[in-house]
C-alpha cells in the first residue's frame, strides 16, 4: 500500500470514527458543537506519521493488509490531537497546523460572546477537556477497530506504555523549561520520551505486537525506529527556528519565543561566546519577540555552529536507522515502505 493510500484511508478511518460520536455529543446539548468544530478543524492537518508507522510495523510482522489495522493505527491520530491540544496550552501557542490553536479558538469564542470572566481561562479550559476527550477516543477507537481481541490484548501493553512515555517526556520538557537550562544529554532524553518513541518506535512495536511479531523483527524495528525518531524530532527542532510557516503551520521562530530548551539550543550554548550565550539566554522566551529578534537568535544559533552540529546529529541518527533497516528480517515491501518513511520523517523543508 503506498503512503498516500495509507493516509487516505487513515483520514477516512478518523472521519467515520468521529461522525459516529458527532450525535451523541449533540444529544447532550447543541451547545458541544464547538468541540467538535474545533476537533475536526485540527484533525484537518497533520502528516499521519504514527498510523504509517503502526501500519508498516504490522505488515513488517506479516499483518494482511486491510481496514482493522487501518483503524487500529487511526486511533493514533486522536491520541496525537490529544497531545497536540495540551502541549500548546502549557506552550501557550497561538497556532497549530495554521490555524489558531484550540485554546485560542475558545478565547476568541468567549469573547465574541461577551461573556463575563477570564477568556483565556475559559479557553484553557475547553482544550484542557477536549485533549481528555480525545485521549479518552483514542482508546474506543482501538478497541473498536475491528481486530480479534487477541490481537488487542498483544499490543494494549505497547499502547499503554507509549501513553505513559510521551506524558512524562512532556513533564521533563516542561521541567527543562521552567529550570532555563538544558544539556544536550538532558534535552535528548525529552527527545527520546516526548517524541522519538512516541512518533516511531512504539507505533512501529504496536503495529508489530498487534501482528504477533517474532522477538527479533521487534528488536530490529526498536533499533531502526529510535534512532529514525531522534533524527525526526531534531528536524522538528530545526524547523521551529528556521521553517517556513508555509509548511510548519506555526509563525517563523516560535520555539524560540517559546522557549523551547531543544537539542538546538543546547549545542549552541556548548559553542556559544560568553556574549552570544548572554544574548540567547536574555532573548530565549520572549513572547513578543519581533522578526529582528528572531533574526539575530538565528544568527548566533548559526555562527556557532549549533545548527551545524544538529545538522550532523540527524545525519548520524539517520544513518543508524538506514542500517538497522538493512538488517531487519522484514518483507522487502515493508523495508521499501520503511525506508520512504525515513527520508519523508528527516528530509521535510526549511
Amino acid at each position: 500500500m503506498s503512503t498516500s493510500r495509507i493516509r487516505r484511508e487513515v483520514d477516512e478511518a478518523l472521519l467515520a470514527f468521529v461522525d459516529r460520536q458527532r450525535p451523541a455529543l449533540l444529544r447532550i446539548s447543541s451547545d458541544l458543537a464547538p468541540l467538535m468544530s474545533a476537533l475536526d478543524a485540527l484533525l484537518s492537518g497533520g502528516k499521519r506519521l504514527r498510523p504509517a508507522f503502526c501500519y508498516w510495523g504490522w505488515r513488517a510482522a506479516g499483518g494482511p493488509d486491510g481496514p482493522d489495522i487501518v483503524a487500529a493505527a487511526a486511533s493514533l491520530e486522536l491520541l496525537q490531537a490529544s497531545a497536540l491540544i495540551h502541549d500548546d496550552v502549557m506552550d501557550s501557542s497561538d497556532t497549530r497546523r495554521g490555524q489558531p490553536s484550540v485554546h485560542r479558538r475558545f478565547e476568541a469564542l468567549h469573547r465574541a460572546q461577551s461573556w463575563p470572566g477570564d477568556g483565556a481561562a475559559f479557553g484553557g479550559g475547553a482544550a484542557i477537556l477536549l485533549g481528555d476527550l480525545c485521549l479518552a477516543w483514542s482508546s474506543e477507537m482501538f478497541e473498536t477497530c475491528g481486530l480479534a481481541a487477541a490481537d488487542r490484548c498483544r499490543g494494549r501493553s505497547v499502547y499503554d506504555l507509549m501513553r505513559t512515555e510521551v506524558m512524562c517526556g512532556q513533564y521533563l520538557d516542561m521541567l527543562e523549561g521552567t529550570r532555563g537550562e538544558a544539556s544536550v544529554s538532558t534535552a535528548l532524553r525529552v527527545v527520546e520520551y516526548k517524541s522519538a518513541k512516541y512518533t516511531i518506535e512504539r507505533p512501529l512495536h504496536l503495529g508489530a505486537a498487534l501482528a504477533g511479531a517474532r522477538p527479533d523483527v521487534i528488536a530490529a524495528l526498536a533499533s531502526y525506529g529510535l534512532p529514525l525518531g531522534i533524527a525526526f524530532q531534531l528536524r522538528d527542532d530545526v524547523l521551529g527556528v528556521f521553517g517556513d510557516p508555509a509548511e510548519t503551520g506555526k509563525p517563523a521562530g516560535d520555539d524560540l519565543r517559546e522557549g523551547k530548551r531543544t537539542v538546538l539550543i543546547a549545542l549552541t550554548l556548548e559553542r556559544a561566546s560568553a556574549a552570544q550565550a548572554a544574548a540567547l539566554r536574555r532573548r530565549l522566551g520572549d513572547s513578543a519577540l519581533d522578526h529582528p529578534g528572531v533574526d539575530e537568535l538565528r544568527a548566533i544559533i548559526q555562527d556557532t555552529g549549533g545548527l551545524t552540529a544538529c545538522e550532523a546529529m540527524i545525519e548520524r541518527y539517520l544513518g543508524e536507522a538506514e542500517k538497522a533497516l538493512e538488517a531487519a528480517p522484514i518483507t522487502a515491501e515493508a523495508h521499501e515502505a520503511l525506508s520512504a518513511l525515513a527520508v519523508a520523517a528527516t528530509t521535510r523543508v526549511t
